[in-house]
């Protein structure tokens, strides 16, 4: 039986995620943990892409649906999926939603007779109907957790702590959470880690929304965070962080110093935008590689998804502070 990837991080005791950089991205991960991983994947018989040439592990095409192309958080995503599929000898067929949740389910249905499996992106399938999704076997949902398929998933607590307590730190003490759409996984692991969070530091939450992921929505949603009194706001993902500030800067309010803005996805746009956006880093480009090796192990090994936890990776989050941070107004 062909020794996968999975294989190997199970052998050395590190998820899948690990070993992937290890052997792909080497220069990502200490000596040591590389040495292990490299001295395991020998001692399996493991041939990881880079050792061999495409054409020779050349499979059929794989699926990838987004739910949205022009959000900047999904072109990392899509770009790495690209790169390491075709490192494996494989191509990629593309599909966008365009946030609609009910077209998500048909593209799938469609392209899963075009494919050898399936990689769903922050899934946005209602839950009556997820049944249906999660059939299309062999699929990888990434974003989104059912213990019925594999999935990579991004632990949002550690970079929503680091940013409560940041904000703690300058001496905020009211705070407030714009909520993403309401069919977003995403967004209920991060409201949840918010709360926990600002309970944790003693602050002062409030909460509006949902919003949709887009810049316009964060300029509504700029007038309701004013108008609460809190002097600090995290926002569901980069697009409606840099509405509020655009909003912000069209009432001549100065971010930062007049309230702080915190996104999440640390996209290309928020170390452009002025002043340059403090933002959770999610880290997309690594869980697309993921996606693909997991999938392809699951295509080639034929193995049950649900049958070990070895189909799960887990990836962290952080904090990358800049400008839109800063102490609350004096009173």
């Amino acid at each position: 039986m062909k020794v996968t990837l999975t294989d190997v991080a199970r052998s050395v005791g590190l998820s899948a995620a690990t070993v992937s950089r290890a052997i792909s991205a080497p220069e990502r991960v200490n000596a040591v943990t590389r040495q292990r991983v490299l001295e395991a994947a020998h001692e399996l018989g493991y041939a990881h892409p880079g050792n061999t040439r495409p054409a020779a592990a050349a499979g059929g095409p794989l699926g990838l649906i987004v739910p949205d192309i022009v959000n900047p958080f999904f072109p990392p995503i899509i770009k790495a999926v690209q790169s390491r599929a075709a490192a494996r000898g494989r191509t990629i067929l593309i599909a966008d939603i365009d946030e609609h949740p009910h077209d998500e389910l048909r593209r799938a249905e469609e392209l899963s007779d075009q494919v050898d499996g399936l990689i769903v992106v922050s899934a946005r399938t209602p839950e009556d109907k997820l049944d249906r999704l999660l059939a299309l076997q062999p699929l990888v949902l990434v974003n989104r957790s059912n213990p019925a398929v594999a999935s990579v998933l991004i632990d949002e607590r550690a970079g929503i702590s680091e940013a409560v307590e940041h904000l703690a730190a300058l001496g905020h003490r009211k705070i407030c959470y714009l909520n993403g759409p309401r069919r977003s996984w995403s967004n209920g692991q991060r409201q949840q880690a918010v709360r926990s969070a600002a309970k944790d530091a003693g602050l002062e939450l409030v909460e509006f929304g949902p919003f949709e992921p887009q810049i316009q929505a964060g300029v509504r949603a700029a007038d309701l965070v004013v108008a609460s009194s809190a002097t600090a706001v995290i926002a569901y993902d980069d697009m409606i962080a840099l509405g509020v500030m655009t909003r912000m800067n069209e009432r001549g309010m100065k971010v930062g110093e007049q309230l702080s803005v915190i996104g999440v996805d640390d996209s290309l746009m928020s170390g452009m935008a002025y002043p340059s956006l403090t933002s959770i880093h999610v880290p997309g480009a690594e869980a697309g590689m993921t996606a693909v090796d997991l999938l392809i192990d699951l295509i080639e090994t034929k193995s049950d998804p649900a049958a070990s936890e070895r189909s799960t990776s887990t990836l962290d989050t952080r904090l990358v502070v800049r400008a839109s941070t800063a102490a609350p107004p004096a009173v």
